[in-house]
């Protein structure tokens, strides 16, 4: 237990202190990025096709993290900004027509997360800075969504940077959604790591074949093993790596078994430190070291990642409608459909809104006046605002589908000018 958590009465408002006293001036004017999202799309696609994945999101802010030649302000990197700082470049879609006010920006974040840790596990990963745990192919764990940062990537600056992404998220309101297990968490968070808490979110079947190793007989060590085991192992990025000099030609004795759990523990264990400390380095750099001190690993993760489960109660909390009637039925339509939601929906939804997947978020739900007189149309939002404007449908079945197809489909945000224009 951290020392300073004796105090957690009292540590939201030390923290507070700590973040507001450690401000830094903010610029005086948002960089400006011209991101292309069709290319990044394709990027995703088939990293395989480009392996210096200059086309990712990620990329195309990265290039624009210094000042540019010829005096144009490039992409600061992010520092000990104040809560109020909300928004850390200003972004142009290329052939998307946007406005940015804010919903650019918290979109072109949650491309990036999506870039770093994919939410789904049937696509490749586009970047190489994480990779997914072994117990992404496992069928029977529960943390089947998690990813480590990747052993044998050496980008150490850019680790750094994603350190400072996630200190600047956890100043502000923003969110980095990484999906990341208790391992690395709590390495940013100062935490200890032990093998027995912490390592089966990573790789289940290999703590369970340890247990084994160590309690089986020498009759049954010799049947399982014969002379296949040696003193090697497979890390998360599924590169083996010898235990010992000569460890792929050194075969494990039962007297010696225990010996070689403990290698092996270590090595997987410690495979990403280095890359770990990278982004621990960058955490500092933006967040003050007694904030991490007062902060356990999961309150560090649900502050710089949201809330992951979303509820159609929760999400009502979040909700205001405006300028309807007491009994309106569009609002009944609407909550309706939202209760066949699942959580995942939900949080297409929210983004669909308000560029974030997350909550907390706030939400004004307006009704459509620009086609008032029509039913059943596609509806809208303003991410820089967080407004969603509600169009009149025939029944609660019909919005719930039409919403369903927008929050599903919808890639581009913000037609507030003409793209082609």
């Amino acid at each position: 237990m951290k020392p300073f958590l004796l105090l957690s009465k009292q540590s939201t408002a030390l923290i507070t202190h700590c973040l507001q006293s450690s401000e830094s001036t903010p610029p005086h004017t948002l960089p400006k990025l011209h991101i292309n999202r069709h290319l990044a799309r394709e990027h995703r696609a088939n990293p395989a096709l480009d392996p210096s994945c200059r086309n990712a999101v990620f990329t195309q802010v990265w290039q624009c993290r210094a000042p540019r030649r010829g005096g144009c302000m490039g992409l600061l990197l992010p520092r000990r900004w104040p809560l109020s700082h909300s928004q850390w470049w200003e972004c142009e879609f290329i052939t998307e027509g946007i406005i940015d006010n804010g919903g650019g920006f918290r979109d072109s974040l949650s491309d990036v997360s999506e870039e770093l840790c994919p939410s789904s596990g049937d696509v490749p990963v586009p970047l190489p800075f994480f990779v997914r745990t072994s117990n992404q192919g496992n069928s029977s764990s529960d943390t089947r969504d998690m990813y480590v940062p990747n052993p044998s990537c050496k980008d150490f600056p850019k680790y750094e940077w994603i350190g400072q992404l996630i200190g600047a998220a956890l100043r502000s309101k923003e969110f980095l959604i990484l999906s990341l297990p208790a391992l690395v968490w709590k390495q940013l968070a100062g935490e200890e790591v032990s093998w027995s808490k912490d390592f089966a979110a990573v790789d289940s079947e290999l703590v369970k074949l340890l247990e084994v190793l160590e309690g089986v007989d020498r009759e049954a060590f010799e049947f399982m093993f014969g002379k296949e085991l040696t003193y090697t192992v497979v890390q998360s990025n599924q590169r083996v790596v010898e235990l010992i000099p000569n460890g792929s030609s050194t075969v494990v004795r039962y007297e010696d078994r225990k010996e070689f759990i403990r290698l092996v523990q270590k090595a997987r264990l410690e495979e990403s430190k280095e890359q770990i400390a990278a982004m621990r380095a960058g955490l500092l750099r933006v967040v003050p070291q007694p904030v991490l001190d007062l902060l356990t690993w999961q309150q560090l993760e649900k502050k710089v990642c949201g809330d992951p489960e979303i509820t159609l109660a929760e999400l009502r909390r979040f909700i205001t409608f405006e300028d309807f009637s007491s009994n309106d039925t569009r609002i009944q339509n609407f909550l309706e459909a939202l209760e066949n939601f699942t959580s995942e929906d939900l949080s297409r939804f929210l983004k669909f809104v308000t560029g974030r997947s997350r909550l907390p978020v706030q939400i004004t739900v307006y009704p459509e006046v620009a086609n008032s007189n029509t039913s059943d149309m596609m509806p809208q939002a303003s991410t820089c605002s967080c407004s969603f404007f509600l169009p009149n449908y025939s029944s609660a079945k019909t919005c719930e589908e039409m919403l369903r197809y927008a929050v599903y489909n919808c890639m581009s945000i913000d037609t507030d000018k003409d793209p082609w224009g």
